[in-house]
């Protein structure tokens, strides 16, 4: 039997593997995966505050990571809360908000003389408002009860941090392969460090023009909103179509005329297009190299498979395939059907000094 039918079998059984081991194994990948993100964030913030102008002094390792822990645990544990406050309240005036919806569609369907009149159920699925609410509810109650897993899975990352170069370095029979491991490391580090840090600063600004121009016309729950927008920015092109549509509908029935609605559309259409066509890429440049089909492709993949962790993860994780491929002949073919131009460039030439320590 030729060589190839025979390769082409084993890589796409493979790939069913992997995809079902993803898929069955969810429940018990994704506290690993966020907890992975929450030990980078830290590391991250540990670094930027011991290389914080001080004079001569410099923060200890261990007191930079404590205080990075404080931050990122104070501020989210203010989120959730804040969160929660907001979604049990607006739980309890969804059912108000969503008959005033369908007087509503009643009313212009009439005034528009339409012998099919408009209902709610025509546009959005039955009881949307409530599922939605359901659904962010058991999100958060998802999160909060894999909280403690997530806590000990970065404690013993934290931990064992310091292990990590040794081990990598004793996972290879030669020398050169652990250059190369080392040097695919330090460019996904440095792409994935590059996308967050920018990622995070946008969306960051994002959720507070949300919560700013929502607070201002007097649009209850903005905070909620505000984090809304803040996570779906994450999410490329439908999180911020997504976010504009949830405030703008709950306008729609809260004020008396159509004024405040449209105002809150184009503001928050205007926010959105701002940030995700004008800021986010002078300050993203092509970094990434990722093809704008490739990202909604992989959206609807990690999607399906982690669902709306997935859709976070979607763009680093396919920066990471990218990455690996490209510096290997055999899947070089890979990287370049990802990538925006075709451009995943030569595999850079290995550093002798890529491995600090001597490979025994």
């Amino acid at each position: 039997m030729p060589r190839f039918p025979i390769v082409l079998t084993l890589t796409l059984v493979c790939i069913t593997l992997v995809g079902w081991l993803l898929v069955v194994g969810r429940s018990l990948l994704l506290p690993f995966i966020i907890a992975l993100l929450v030990w980078y964030l830290i590391t991250a913030l540990a670094e930027g505050i011991r290389a914080l102008p001080l004079g001569p002094l410099r923060p200890p390792r261990v007191l930079a990571v404590t205080a990075a822990i404080a931050v990122i645990f104070g501020i989210s544990i203010v989120v959730v809360d804040i969160v929660t406050a907001n979604l049990t309240e607006l739980a309890g005036d969804a059912p108000v908000y969503q008959a005033r919806l369908e007087s509503l569609f009643s009313t212009y369907s009439h005034k528009l003389g339409l012998a099919d009149p408009i209902e709610l159920r025509d546009l959005l699925p039955d009881n949307f408002l409530n599922r939605s609410i359901t659904a962010g509810a058991n999100a958060l109650t998802t999160v909060a009860g894999s909280a403690s897993l997530v806590f000990i899975y970065v404690l013993f990352l934290l931990l064992e941090q310091s292990t990590f170069d040794r081990k990598m370095r004793r996972l290879f029979a030669t020398s050169d392969q652990a250059r190369l491991a080392f040097h695919i490391r330090r460019r996904i580090t440095d792409a994935l460090r590059h996308y967050l840090g920018i990622k995070t600063g946008v969306s960051v600004l994002t959720g507070l023009l949300t919560a700013g121009l929502l607070t201002l016309l007097g649009l209850p729950y903005a905070a909620l909103f505000g984090f809304i927008a803040f996570l779906l920015n994450y999410i490329p092109t439908i999180g911020s179509l997504t976010a504009v549509v949830f405030p703008s509908l709950l306008s729609l029935v809260y004020f008396d005329s159509l004024t405040p609605f449209l105002v809150i559309s184009v503001g928050l259409g205007a926010i959105q297009f701002a940030i995700g066509n004008l800021v986010e890429p002078r300050l993203m440049g092509n970094s990434l190299n990722l093809s704008g089909l490739v990202i909604m492709l992989s959206l609807s993949l990690w999607g399906a498979i982690w669902g709306v962790t997935g859709m976070v993860l979607c763009v680093p994780l396919t920066v990471m395939v990218l990455i690996i491929c490209a510096q290997f002949p055999a899947s070089r073919p890979v990287a370049v059907l990802l990538s925006a131009d075709g451009e995943v460039g030569d595999p850079v030439a290995l550093d002798p000094d890529e491995v600090d320590e001597p490979f025994p």
